[in-house]
């Protein structure tokens, strides 16, 4: 049971203490706290994966955002601060999820008729979770011994794809998929 969810891992990363702090910041339960982080994961995910897939300028953002999340950390700054590198290396994807935040916390408010001020609080605490599980899941799929369909096809060159099935490679390995 190696493939748990885009949703669980992001639940996973955030741990008990923040999605306590998510919970009273909503005033409810951590059950009502979970479905609501679900909820808003998956509003940016399909954001991410609707703008990585447009040939706007704004896609070509995203692409860029999810190649610069899969390169690994420079080996010298990485070390800096315990996690430096990655929140470098992240850079680009946190400027895309804040760019997608307000029309993620519209599209959260209007389904679940929490404010869509409070939910850009939630999407605030949510993005350096996000980018920590982008990153993770960057990392499972270029590893060592990683398994057999993490990353790219059996027998695929590197980069053979270009910005067609090596984009959609590396966004199933990083979101989990194309489910919808």
């Amino acid at each position: 049971m190696s493939e748990s969810s885009f949703q669980d891992d992001v639940l996973g990363e955030l741990g008990d203490d923040r999605l306590n702090e998510i919970a009273s910041l909503l005033g409810t339960d951590t059950a009502g706290a979970r479905d609501t982080v679900a909820t808003t994961v998956g509003a940016m995910t399909g954001g991410l994966q609707q703008k990585a897939g447009a040939d706007d300028e704004d896609g070509a953002e995203v692409r860029q955002a999810f190649a610069e999340v899969a390169e690994p950390p420079l080996e010298g700054v990485s070390t800096l601060g315990g996690g430096l590198g990655g929140l470098l290396s992240g850079a680009m994807m946190a400027g895309v999820l804040a760019k997608l935040s307000r029309p993620v916390a519209n599209a959260v408010s209007k389904k679940t008729g929490i404010p869509a001020a409070t939910v850009s609080r939630v999407i605030e605490m949510l993005i350096p979770v996000l980018l920590a599980v982008f990153a993770k899941r960057a990392a499972a799929g270029r590893a060592p011994g990683a398994p057999p369909g993490a990353g790219a096809p059996a027998g695929g060159a590197p980069g053979a794809a270009g910005a067609g099935g090596g984009l959609g490679d590396l966004l199933g390995q990083i979101l989990g998929g194309g489910k919808k």
